[in-house]
């Protein structure tokens, strides 16, 4: 969508510059303008493509690290809890 609307804006530049003149050298360097910035679209949605793909992998991996670290968390309460009631018939012999 961003690309189309660049490009538009390109165009209508590109139509302007033709309106105001009709110098070739105008209209191509008006019609490269329009390309560079299409290109640059593209690569702008490319690195926000990359990135969004490397944040789901990060969100991935910060769930999985929280999965483990609560499941540890519980099996130290455990173990606490298992102590403590062994503390507490050791005293009571």
């Amino acid at each position: 969508m961003r690309k189309l609307t660049i490009a538009g804006f390109a165009l209508a530049t590109a139509l302007t510059a033709g309106c105001a003149t009709t110098d070739q050298g105008a209209l191509d360097e008006a019609n490269a303008t329009a390309s560079s910035a299409e290109q640059t679209a593209d690569n702008a949605l490319n690195t926000a493509n990359s990135a969004s793909s490397a944040a789901r992998s990060a969100q991935r991996t910060a769930d999985e690290a929280l999965a483990a670290a609560k499941a540890a968390q519980k099996a130290a309460n455990e173990a606490n809890e298992r102590a403590k009631r062994m503390l507490e018939r050791a005293s009571q012999k």
